[in-house]
């Protein structure tokens, strides 16, 4: 009865369902996650062309008074990046349902956050690396990445 009455008196902290992994099961989700960060990395391209055309059609329309054409190419323009902006959220909440989380849509730069000498840690993976090779602290970012073997624990 003590516990049911502390565990209502004080609230979950947020990262209660959050996954942890070991550097072995990291390596073991990478065929799903490299598939899911590839199909990212292609699709935040998509996005970022799109937008950019958008922003020049836009951009035409203003110096422009013919409306008309203008206005059926922005109309369809932003209907298609709304699209693909979707395809996008999707891939991204693939990989945030398995536990990763994404850091470089544009470079496929994943973290897995892990247990490593009794701190919370990220395990570092970019596309095209074989395998994690690399963590880091959670405040230092990519530019804090060291290699494995510089943890005590590779477990």
């Amino acid at each position: 009865m003590a516990s049911s009455a502390s565990s209502s008196s004080s609230p979950a902290p947020a990262d209660a369902k959050r996954k942890y992994f070991s550097v072995e099961e990291a390596n073991r989700a990478l065929p799903l996650v490299k598939a899911i960060v590839g199909d990212i990395v292609k699709q935040f391209q998509v996005v970022n062309e799109l937008g950019q055309r958008l922003t020049a059609v836009s951009g035409d329309r203003r110096r422009r008074k013919s409306d008309d054409l203008y206005t059926e190419e922005v109309v369809h323009s932003r209907a298609e990046l709304d699209t693909e902006e979707a395809k996008l959220v999707t891939f991204i909440d693939e990989l945030t349902a398995l536990g990763v989380e994404l850091k470089g849509p544009s470079d496929g730069l994943c973290d897995f956050p892990s247990i490593r000498e009794g701190r919370e840690v990220y395990l570092c993976w970019r596309l095209g690396e074989p395998e994690v090779l690399h963590w880091h602290e959670l405040h230092t970012g990519v530019a804090g990445r060291k290699p494995l073997g510089t943890l005590a624990d590779r477990k």
